[in-house]
């Protein structure tokens, strides 16, 4: 297998695992799947973890998909720095002891997806080449 293969492959991999992480933490908060919030709960709506629940639901579809990924995951980013620094950081200076490893490497990778796009294997660039073609 050539290194180009593999890097497609492994960014795929990392762009579908990666948002089906998402997709799972909102339909918790979203839908109250996967048990809910405590006491089995689901956020309201309009409060700010429902809208967070929200965005991770969709969001992290669309991540999968690769479906507006740019735009998408520079939301997903800034949503996931403003989880870390107002649930996370007031409870300790590291993330190993306020326990917002998965805030932070959330944020980094819809980062980097922001700046790199769907890749080859997404809807992004189906359309893409289908826009070329035509």
């Amino acid at each position: 297998m050539n290194m180009n293969k593999a890097v497609q492959i492994s960014y795929f991999l990392l762009r579908v695992v990666a948002g089906l992480l998402f997709f799972h933490a909102g339909s918790v908060k979203f839908l109250g799947w996967f048990g809910g919030m405590p006491g089995g709960m689901t956020a309201p709506l309009l409060s700010q973890i429902g809208i967070g629940g929200m965005m991770e639901f969709f969001g992290g579809i669309a991540i999968m998909l690769g479906l507006l990924t740019q735009p998408i995951a520079f939301l997903l980013s800034g949503e996931m720095a403003v989880a870390y620094w107002q649930f996370h950081a007031p409870n300790g200076a590291w993330p190993v002891q306020n326990h917002g490893e998965p805030a932070v490497l959330f944020c980094f990778i819809f980062l980097y997806m922001a700046a790199k796009g769907g890749g080859e294997w997404s809807i992004d660039a189906l359309l893409r080449r289908r826009k070329s073609a035509a």
